[in-house]
């Protein structure tokens, strides 16, 4: 027991990482998680004073522990099956497919990276891009009870809007979001998990898949947790507000239970003076599919030009990043009404969102540039007979608080920098899609009909 064994230098070496690995697996991690642990939920519990919209359990827990208990629930097993008996394959195949699918739809929640990170990037990069108007979600919020479960639906406008929203709703609540594939790049991918996005594929037919989501999606509605989620299902290729796609909808609603905790949708508008990608989504329409190419290239040179405009103090922004925030809508209350159905809800909801949509100088004056005036006086009557319809109809404006002549000013050197219009005010070659794609928002909101089809103006 006392002789001394040889044993090669690499094999020593590997007995001792089998050793540290061990005991730190065992003793050391528990430790320190423990540690960690003890310590983040202090800072939630001082967080959660201060958030209208305490941060659920559900959201803190492990997300080993979150995908364990949405592949285990017995709707996801009946799922499992059926679809195992459907297509032919083994349970056990099935089975694996379907914790794919939890694995890639249950997000991660940090709360430093949150709070630390997420915001503050949100926040300086919004006001880094755009001058920001907006109304503040304190009134809406205020209004549901603290046991109801909060949606913030809202028109899809821009990438920046989880941007914008986040930063809004900051200091009252944490936001789960549903985001499409476009995230699902590495590094952005462990990012938005962290910050507590959840990935969806909007165009997947798998019925195993949408049986998976749905019931995440219920589940999360069922412990509370704040969502937002775009009912247009895609960014709006024409600036219009368009139809709900019920797919969301349909798995909260077949989940609500009467009686229990009430959902409460929170309709946000969103308009902007510049949306990042109107060129491509005018191309998008023009083709007729909702395909983006992915530009990492061009992406990227036009980032290195907005940083070298920054640096030489010659960047003057997008012009106004503007949102709003309508009354908030009960399901149990909208549901009491008679047979109301998902597609009905849908309608109500959208319509509630296209009326929050806020005015900006360029759409406003790209509304007015289809009268054809001639003159700035020409085009300052037009605008101002425009604000007064807007007015009438109920819109919300965030205009320049100096008056007409500044938003005037706003918007026209916005179109002009980009080379949109000439100084005889009119549209330059190539130009009338884009203003059209921003004029359509305010076409749409003073045809009255919020969500049918195109009209015009005059």
């Amino acid at each position: 027991m006392t002789q001394t064994v040889a044993v090669p230098l690499w094999l020593f070496l590997l007995i001792i990482a089998f050793a540290v690995t061990s005991f730190a697996s065992n003793f050391l991690f528990p430790s320190v998680r423990w540690f960690f642990r003890a310590r983040v939920e202090r800072a939630v519990a001082r967080l959660n004073q201060r958030l209208d919209r305490p941060i659920d359990l559900f959201k803190l827990a492990e997300r080993q522990d979150r995908i364990a208990r949405l592949i285990y629930d017995s709707k996801v097993m009946d799922a499992v099956g059926e679809y195992a008996a459907e297509t032919g394959v083994p349970v056990p195949v099935a089975f694996e497919e379907a914790r794919h699918y939890a694995r890639e739809i249950v997000p991660g929640f940090s709360t430093t990276l949150y709070f630390s990170v997420a915001i503050r990037l949100a926040r300086g990069l919004t006001r880094l891009l755009y001058r920001v108007r907006v109304g503040r979600p304190d009134a809406a919020l205020r209004q549901i009870g603290p046991q109801a479960t909060v949606v913030f639906v809202m028109n899809h406008r821009s990438n920046m809007d989880y941007l914008l929203v986040t930063w809004l709703v900051a200091n009252r609540a944490t936001i789960s979001y549903a985001v499409g594939e476009w995230a699902r790049v590495w590094p952005l991918s462990g990012i938005v998990r962290a910050t507590g996005a959840y990935f969806i594929r909007r165009g997947s037919r798998n019925t195993l898949y949408r049986r998976v989501l749905a019931r995440y999606v219920q589940m999360t509605t069922a412990e509370g947790i704040t969502q937002a989620i775009f009912p247009e299902g895609g960014l709006s290729l024409d600036g219009r507000i368009g139809e709900a796609k019920l797919g969301l909808l349909s798995y909260i609603v077949a989940s609500y239970v009467p009686g229990g905790r009430d959902v409460v949708f929170v309709p946000v508008g969103i308009a902007y003076d510049r949306v990042l990608e109107d060129s491509i989504l005018v191309q998008a329409a023009k083709d007729g599919n909702r395909r983006f190419p992915a530009r990492p290239l061009s992406f990227a040179l036009a980032t290195l030009r907005i940083l070298g405009r920054i640096m030489l103090r010659r960047f003057k922004g997008f012009g106004t990043a503007a949102a709003s925030f309508g009354e908030p809508i009960s399901l149990a209350r909208f549901l009491e009404q008679g047979d109301a159905a998902t597609e009905d809800l849908g309608r109500h909801l959208m319509t509630a969102i296209a009326r929050v949509v806020p005015v900006v100088p360029v759409p406003l004056i790209a509304a007015a540039l289809r009268q054809g005036p001639k003159t700035r006086a020409a085009l300052t009557e037009a605008v101002v007979a425009l604000i007064g319809r807007l007015e009438q109809r109920g819109a919300v404006l965030k205009l320049a608080p100096q008056g007409i002549e500044a938003t005037l000013s706003e918007g026209l050197d916005a179109l002009v920098a980009r080379g949109l219009i000439g100084p005889d005010l009119r549209p330059t070659a190539n130009a009338q899609p884009i203003l059209d794609f921003y004029s359509a928002a305010i076409v749409q909101r003073l045809a009255g009909d919020l969500t049918g089809p195109k009209a015009g103006i005059e």
